[in-house]
């Protein structure tokens, strides 16, 4: 059903009709009650467009993700999903964007181009240009992850440093002397990616704390880079009988390359970490981690932007999540090996 049909039904012309819809000229009482009938008669909805003539607003969200080359990890596409799911509850569209790269001019257009009523941005680095870029324009913008100096911006991020942190302290309190991180690529520390960084950082904190030898290796998001990392651990380092991860895409790799060299979990090797819940329930046998809550997540990030669009000069908030370590059946008593 479209405004041509309940202009010939009302007898009027569609340009009166979207006079009515979108508020923008007079119409009679008569004439408008006369449209609106045939309007609640069909149960016609305004579209988008429509209510946007009228509000002033696009009613659709911009969703800056990782360049279209990378493939998204599960975590990631929880993210997105939270992020349509929650703004479908509240009637908007969603326009994805992806950054970096050769997709700068994509993330230009969402800046510049009144398509969207605000950005959520995710995959933050510590020192990030888009940020600064949505903050000079004067979009309302939440971001998942957060910057080195995240002051008078609202964000929402999981607590890397604390949750990798307390993985440290149970790995020790099971008497585990030397352990490992398996952080995320190579290219994206050296990018400054903010989750890589904190946990790396807690990691350090921790296994320093309690006079463990630490050892920190980067892995790439996939199975192989995950079973040629750990490989390559377990033969440079013997004596690490434990590892504590946020790069969840890499498990099942790490998974193959343990089961290779003829190690069970948690008998001879504990694996932990920060992961998505069914990553870390498909993990053989089941894997301790925090499990990172992407639907609240995403759910809570368009709520503060909502917030910010409604009230462009209100308060920035922020919600730092730190969910508790699920004990499940991979992590056990340090084995001397």
């Amino acid at each position: 059903m479209n405004i041509g049909e309940i202009a010939r039904r009302a007898g009027v012309s569609r340009s009166t009709v979207s006079y009515v819809l979108s508020g923008k000229r007079a119409v009679s009482a008569t004439t408008r009650q006369r449209i609106q009938a045939v309007i609640d008669e069909l149960g016609y909805r305004p579209n988008a467009s429509a209510r946007a003539l009228k509000e002033g607003r696009t009613r659709t969200l911009g969703l800056v993700i990782p360049p279209a080359n990378q493939r998204l990890t599960d975590m990631q596409l929880g993210f997105v999903a939270s992020v349509v799911e929650a703004a479908a509850r509240h009637d908007l569209d969603v326009l994805l964007s992806p950054s970096g790269g050769d997709h700068d001019r994509s993330f230009e257009r969402i800046v510049t181009g009144r398509r969207v009523d605000g950005v959520v941005l995710m995959e933050i680095r510590l020192t990030d240009d888009r940020v600064t870029r949505l903050a000079t324009a004067g979009v309302p913008f939440v971001t998942i992850g957060r910057t080195a100096e995240p002051h008078g911006m609202s964000w929402i991020d999981v607590d890397y440093a604390a949750l990798i942190s307390r993985c440290v302290h149970h790995l020790a309190d099971l008497g585990h002397r030397q352990v490992a991180l398996v952080n995320r690529s190579a290219e994206l520390v050296a990018a400054g990616y903010g989750p890589s960084h904190r946990a790396l950082a807690g990691f350090r904190a921790a296994t320093a704390e309690r006079g463990l030898t630490g050892i920190d290796v980067c892995c790439g998001d996939d199975t192989a880079s995950g079973e040629a990392g750990m490989t390559q651990l377990l033969a440079t380092h013997p004596q690490v009988t434990a590892v504590a991860t946020i790069n969840e895409a890499a498990l099942p790799g790490m998974q193959r390359a343990l089961h290779a060299a003829g190690l069970s979990v948690p008998g001879d090797f504990s694996v932990t970490g920060v992961a998505a819940q069914h990553w870390a329930e498909d993990f053989r046998p089941p894997l301790t981690a925090a499990d990172v809550p992407t639907r609240d997540m995403g759910a809570e990030a368009v709520s503060l932007l909502l917030e910010l669009i409604a009230a462009p000069g209100g308060t920035p908030r922020h919600r730092l999540y730190a969910p508790p370590i699920s004990l499940r059946e991979s992590t056990g008593p340090a084995r001397t090996r």
